[in-house]
């Protein structure tokens, strides 16, 4: 139990007139008390559900599937890994073959397009720390267009960081307030997911302090953003398009409420596509709307809230986007590209892909998705696609997150860490290797998977890992 979560007892009267009659309040405070499972989501861009949960459970991994995601599990390490080794210093978490995730919000992801292989172009409007993005990506098969929009300018670097570690090369990011892509980009969007700011009621479990400025008046300037981040998200969706509407939170105001005031605003253009259906057991959560409303007691998660909703058709719009000049980026010439894939074929043994667009900035080399190009010179994109490689005097350097994403091709010059030379190359070290001679950059992996870039010099592995991605602590082993 963790008796010092702080649970005001105007909250506990709220939640007891709206509560469900089939549920009990005592019931309700008991789990809101009690501390979240750990769960987590397998990055499928890079490893197999099945092949992750096999290696895995070789090393005492206990997973227990989580009904609404196929790549998502409730997990249990022996203690002597918990005491001694934090997940996300693993060697899985670090190569990002899963994000730490809790269940709920896993959800939304699933709702908007887990039933669509071919999703077109999504914008995730709110979308650090990268949760539901990278979900997103890994539905997507990393194909498409997916827009991560995140207002808070702390927080962008820590999206950005995730979708680099967990391979995602079909997004573009942006940095703008979530209410402006009504009126920039009109109908643009095949799906758009909403996992809007709230009160965040549904943490208390993981943050006994979630609640501490909890306040119905708070609640009801949430709400006001909320209404207009909703219209925003619906405009910006093209006619016949999917709007998933989230949050975190568990009372009517910043949920029911605010699809109803949608549906008030756009009148038949807004249908309410029932949710009750999406995984087995999700009828003991679906309000009379199709809506989920998640209780912490009925699958021991977090409280969040899910709406699904269709755009019937075209909606009254004021465009107020203007042409864009200056575009940092031109396509490569035939010439450059060569040179480009001459180096990569030498010295890793690896094609560039095809379905991806290559584009230059200066020295630097970026694949972009291709249905990025509807959007340039329309919206300011902060970051497109994936940085693959700078071209220097003496040719060319690949980057980190080109390694993350493609290392798994590579054919040629990779080198397989052991659990200490991995911890030693997260500790940011060079690594001592009985090389002969100088063969250039290479890939260092372990058990198999890319972990980042070295230097191969004579005797030694020297370390290219990006200074900002060093560790601290105990790392890979929990011996």
């Amino acid at each position: 139990m963790n008796n010092k979560a702080y649970i005001p007892e105007e909250f506990i009267s709220s939640v007891a007139a709206i509560l469900p009659r089939t549920l009990d309040i005592n019931d309700f405070i008991r789990h809101c008390q009690t501390p979240l499972r750990k769960s987590i989501r397998i990055n499928t861009l890079k490893i197999s559900v099945n092949d992750f949960i096999h290696k895995m459970t070789a090393e005492g991994w206990l997973f227990d599937p989580i009904p609404w995601c196929q790549e998502g599990f409730w997990l249990e390490r022996p203690d002597i890994q918990e005491q001694t080794l934090p997940l996300g210093n693993t060697a899985e978490h670090l190569a990002g073959l899963f994000y730490i995730q809790e269940a709920s919000s896993m959800l939304p992801p699933v709702a908007l397009i887990g039933d669509n292989p071919q999703p077109g172009k999504i914008l995730d409007m709110a979308a650090a720390p990268g949760s539901k993005s990278t979900q997103l990506a890994g539905l997507m098969s990393n194909r498409g267009l997916l827009i991560a929009n995140e207002f808070s300018s702390s927080r962008i670097k820590v999206l950005s960081a995730n979708l680099q570690r967990c391979g995602v090369v079909n997004c573009a990011m942006t940095h703008f307030d979530g209410s402006i892509f009504g009126n920039w980009t009109p109908e643009t969007f095949d799906c758009i997911l909403l996992d809007a700011p709230c009160s965040g009621e549904g943490t208390i479990r993981k943050d006994p302090d979630a609640m501490k400025n909890w306040s119905v008046e708070s609640i009801q300037a949430i709400a006001s953003t909320q209404k207009k981040l909703i219209e925003s998200a619906f405009i910006a969706l093209k006619p016949g398009g999917t709007l998933v509407y989230s949050t975190c939170t568990m009372n009517l105001q910043e949920n029911q409420h605010i699809c109803l005031h949608l549906q008030q605003r756009f009148a038949e253009a807004v249908e309410f596509i029932s949710l009750a259906n999406l995984f087995d057991g999700a009828e003991q959560a679906v309000t009379e709307q199709g809506f989920l409303h998640i209780w912490p007691q009925l699958f021991d998660s977090e409280g969040f809230f899910v709406a699904k909703i269709a755009k019937k058709s075209s909606v009254d719009y004021c465009y107020q986007g203007k042409a864009l000049n200056n575009f940092p980026f031109s396509k490569v010439t035939r010439k450059q590209r060569d040179e480009l894939e001459r180096y990569v074929q030498q010295q890793f043994g690896w094609s560039l892909p095809d379905d991806l667009l290559l584009y230059q900035r200066d020295n630097q080399y970026w694949l972009f998705p291709a249905p990025v190009e509807d959007l340039i010179g329309k919206l300011r994109l902060q970051r497109i696609g994936l940085k693959l490689a700078e071209q220097h005097k003496h040719g060319f350097k690949f980057t980190h997150e080109g390694a993350l994403a493609y290392g798994q091709q590579f054919s040629k010059n990779l080198f397989e860490l052991t659990p200490s030379q991995f911890g030693e190359y997260y500790h940011g070290r060079d690594i001592r290797w009985p090389l002969n001679q100088n063969s250039g950059e290479a890939l260092v992996c372990y058990q198999g998977y890319p972990v980042g870039l070295v230097k191969a010099l004579k005797g030694k592995l020297k370390n290219n890992l990006p200074r900002d991605l060093v560790k601290d602590g105990q790392l890979v082993s929990w011996e």
